[in-house]
């Protein structure tokens, strides 16, 4: 029998109705990565209001019903009645998709914006199970709450008041999220980034579940961030800021240069929006950093006439630099928002740092002569590390044809499905070999811990043995050549003892791919598998336990004793079918998938945990001693 279609079976979603039946059309997920978009939405449009000179404080409030609070001292939403919709326009922006404050060449609101102003804020409340907005404005308190979208009742006033400021709380779905408690932490560092983008603006955060407190004010804005970043390190004279504004496009660039860690640290902002790959304003800060240093060390003989000139290679080493541009009409590239696309940006940065800088160096010719000098270190590095990679290249260029003979491949060819363990070469190298799926899964075995790569130069990196075989199974190259598109496996699982000398071979792993082939980790195609720690068996059944906690439950409710409790102190413990069981078994292993969600902390933890300085690390490990969990995985 055919089923009737006709207009009866086309259903009309009304409102937002269409974000609460498909929210991952409007945020691409429902976990919890997305659940503080939702607050960064909510703020940023408090943020615009800060760009256009309307707002100086923000107020976050994290509620102890996990609601979570935003206000602001700005002009207020609008409510009166919108000619579109008949409705207020305090309701218009929360209940209607596409709902925006218009730019100023439209209607002189806002000159420099995220996006679109408020496009998001009806979003925001079709995914929370209450929201209430307070609007003070001319000389009245208005209210309005909403249920699922919904609005209990029309806007009205409630009091007399003489401020003008606007409170949006809001708890989000817990029938949408997966996870709907926030993380304080999260919220501290985008809330703090905003405050040293934005002059002139106070943010201040309260956490009501904990009684913590934070106010983040910065009177030097990204000079201050320049400083934040290298408050643990040895820094070379005092702090470069310049500021130019032409027309409609504004640059603030801030930099200061490192005595000892020679990994540059470049964040690039567009209209307090992060744009980390290499574009437009970041391409002509380099370009220009380099012109200048060049024509300086000529002028003052630091680098003679014979000498090769330096490289954008050679003067990024060492710097620690933000880059913040405000442009009136953004051209993104992609809805990523990675790429910044005006040309206009150019003209401004060639000229903050031909001016501004050029003088900071003839004012300050000792920081000005130590800085080339670090940027000739750089350059002859550069130039052994090249020539050594040249060496090796040609060395490798047979062993290229063919895969490290330690690699036990899979017979799959398709990456998707592929996978390969890097496992310890004494540990399970021998079960993990004999009991896999040789169909979609490889055994890697490393000899011992790899080069700690977050200290070495290029030429003991690709000297190591260790790391050749990684990079030649991987069939990606490295570094400036990495291809991701090469890539022979999607799951590259790191499989080490649950003990210290396993983690720290994980942790000199990570070091690696997030530093010579950050796209791995970016992309989340790195995994860390999870062992059991414990097998318990009583009669002819066995458990395998992956906690403590675990293992005396079950103990206590099975009477099981102690002559029936196994410590696993290492994968070579396991026989190859127990091995199989937990940790490679597709339906039955746990893993960790390693995800990075902020780039700049990633890059600090690992500066600090691997590099040779002995106090950040000690500062590091004493100040999140009692947040340790699983100390054991």
């Amino acid at each position: 029998m055919t089923q009737k279609y006709d207009s009866s079976s086309i259903q009309v979603l009304e409102w937002l109705d269409p974000v609460r039946k498909r929210p991952w059309m409007y945020i691409w997920s429902t976990d919890e990565k997305w659940l503080h978009h939702l607050v960064r939405e909510i703020v940023d449009n408090s943020i615009d209001e800060a760009l256009a000179w309307y707002c100086t404080h923000i107020e976050v409030i994290i509620y102890a019903d996990w609601s979570l609070g935003v206000e602001d001292n700005w002009r207020g939403i609008p409510v009166d009645i919108h000619a579109k919709t008949g409705k207020s326009t305090l309701e218009t922006v929360l209940t209607v998709l596409h709902a925006w404050g218009k730019f100023w060449w439209e209607a002189s609101s806002y000159k420099v914006s995220w996006g679109l102003h408020w496009v998001w804020a009806s979003v925001v409340n079709a995914l929370s199970s209450k929201l209430e907005a307070r609007v003070y404005k001319d000389g009245k308190e208005y209210f309005q709450s909403y249920q699922r979208w919904i609005p209990d009742a029309d806007i009205a006033p409630i009091w007399d008041s003489i401020k003008t400021w606007t409170a949006i709380k809001f708890r989000p779905d817990e029938t949408i999220f997966s996870v709907t408690e926030f993380d304080y932490n999260v919220i501290i560092t985008r809330l703090r980034q905003q405050a040293y983008l934005n002059k002139g603006i106070a943010i201040t955060i309260t956490n009501e579940i904990t009684w913590e407190k934070y106010r983040f004010y910065f009177e030097w804005w990204i000079k201050s961030y320049v400083a934040h970043i290298n408050k643990d390190v040895d820094n070379i004279g005092n702090i470069f800021y310049a500021e130019k504004e032409l027309e409609t496009t504004s640059v603030e660039i801030s930099f200061q240069y490192r005595k000892d860690d020679y990994s540059d640290r470049i964040i690039s902002f567009v209209n307090n929006i992060h744009t980390p790959e290499w574009w437009t304003h970041l391409v002509w800060f380099r370009t220009a950093l380099t012109r200048v240093i060049n024509k300086y060390a000529r002028a003052n003989e630091i680098l003679k006439e014979k000498d090769q000139a330096l490289t954008n290679e050679d003067v990024i080493e060492w710097i620690t630099a933000i880059i913040s541009a405000k442009v009136l009409e953004p051209q993104f590239e992609w809805q990523t928002k990675s790429k910044l696309g005006n040309s206009e940006v150019r003209s401004i940065v060639d000229r903050v740092m031909a001016e501004k800088l050029e003088e900071y160096f003839w004012e300050n010719p000792k920081i000005a002569k130590t800085i080339i000098e670090k940027c000739i270190i750089s350059l002859r590095a550069r130039l052994a590390a090249r020539s050594a990679r040249d060496t090796i290249i040609r060395k490798w260029a047979l062993e290229w044809m063919t895969l490290p003979g330690k690699l036990a491949d899979c017979s799959s060819r398709d990456p998707k499905v592929s996978e390969l363990y890097i496992v310890e070469w004494d540990s399970a190298w021998g079960s993990a070999k004999q009991w896999r799926d040789s169909t979609f899964q490889a055994i890697l075995p490393l000899r011992g811990k790899i080069l700690n790569t977050e200290q070495a130069r290029l030429d003991k990196i690709f000297g190591n043995q260790e790391i050749k075989n990684l990079i030649i199974s991987f069939w990606t190259s490295v570094w400036e050549s990495f291809d991701i598109s090469r890539l022979r496996y999607h799951r590259i699982i790191i499989m080490t003892d649950a003990d210290v000398d396993g983690a720290h071979i994980r942790t000199l792993l990570l070091t690696f791919f997030f530093r010579y082939m950050k796209e791995l980790v970016i992309q989340w195609y790195i995994y860390v598998a999870n062992p059991p720690l414990y097998r318990l068996s009583k009669g002819n059944k066995t458990w395998y336990v992956y906690s403590d906690e675990e293992k005396e439950k079950i103990i206590e409710e099975n009477s099981i004793v102690s002559d029936n409790v196994q410590r696993y102190k290492g994968l070579w413990e396991m026989n190859p079918e127990q091995l199989w069981e937990t940790t490679m078994d597709p339906q039955e292993r746990k893993m960790y998938k390693i995800t990075v969600e902020d780039l700049e902390k990633a890059d600090e933890v690992f500066r600090i945990l691997m590099w040779e300085e002995v106090w950040p690390r000690k500062k590091f490990i004493q100040t999140r001693a009692r947040q340790v969990e699983n100390l054991d995985i």
